[in-house]
């Protein structure tokens, strides 16, 4: 017999993600053939450098052959690593952080952590900093994949800040409040926000992440 945790909906095939990529696959959007249809917005993969890893592998044998200048690298790869990432690529990937910002700013490689993928790293930020039943507050829309990667094995709860197209997607004081006494009832830990938007793909100024998140010393959400 399964425990109740394997036969929960929210991880598998009824999870809000799976239904609708499966609506997406009935009907999906074409210009041409099918203007009225699904547009796929949920998909959690990034395409658009494809061609570019395609060319850098193309020019670069050695990386799909694990060998670097000749020598095989496969037993140094293979066996267990250092549970925090290979120290050489957290290495270059701190360098490469910097780059991309200009190098006004630094990263030190020996507080990265890197994880097989985004649903790893929030499942395990979950565990790390939250208890069973605790909850987060979330901006709408928020990826389907939330309901999922956030609660399934770690117990915690999702409430939603309902935010409109009116504004553009923006949290307001007043949707933020209205979530907050929403769980009331339960033990709320704080507020989880994707910058850029997961899935609107917008970014928020330093004056809204001042106006919708800083919390006060009279500010519910402190105490």
């Amino acid at each position: 017999m399964l425990s109740s945790k394997a036969m929960l909906d929210g991880h598998g095939e009824e999870s809000p993600y799976f239904q609708g990529w499966k609506e997406y696959e009935k009907n999906a959007y074409d210009d041409v053939q099918n203007p009225t249809g699904i547009i796929q917005m949920d998909l959690a993969e990034i395409q658009l450098s494809l061609d570019l890893l395609k060319t850098w592998i193309e020019n670069n044998q050695d990386a799909t052959r694990l060998t670097n200048n000749g020598e095989s690298m496969f037993w140094h790869l293979a066996l267990f690593q250092d549970y925090h990432g290979l120290p050489a690529f957290k290495n270059v990937l701190a360098e490469l952080m910097a780059e991309i910002r200009g190098n006004k700013v630094s990263f030190d490689p020996r507080k990265l952590v890197l994880m097989a993928g985004a649903a790893a790293a929030s499942e395990t930020l979950m565990f790390c900093i939250a208890e069973h039943g605790d909850a987060f507050l979330l901006p709408t829309p928020y990826y389907p994949g939330y309901d999922r990667d956030l609660k399934w094995r770690t117990g915690v709860e999702l409430v939603p800040i309902h935010c409109s197209s009116s504004n553009g997607f923006k949290v307001t004081k007043f949707a933020l409040e209205e979530a907050y006494q929403q769980a009331k009832k339960l033990s709320l830990k704080g507020v989880l926000i994707t910058n850029p938007s997961n899935t609107l793909g917008t970014t928020m100024s330093h004056v809204e992440l001042d106006d919708h998140f800083y919390c006060g010393k009279e500010d519910p959400l402190n105490k």
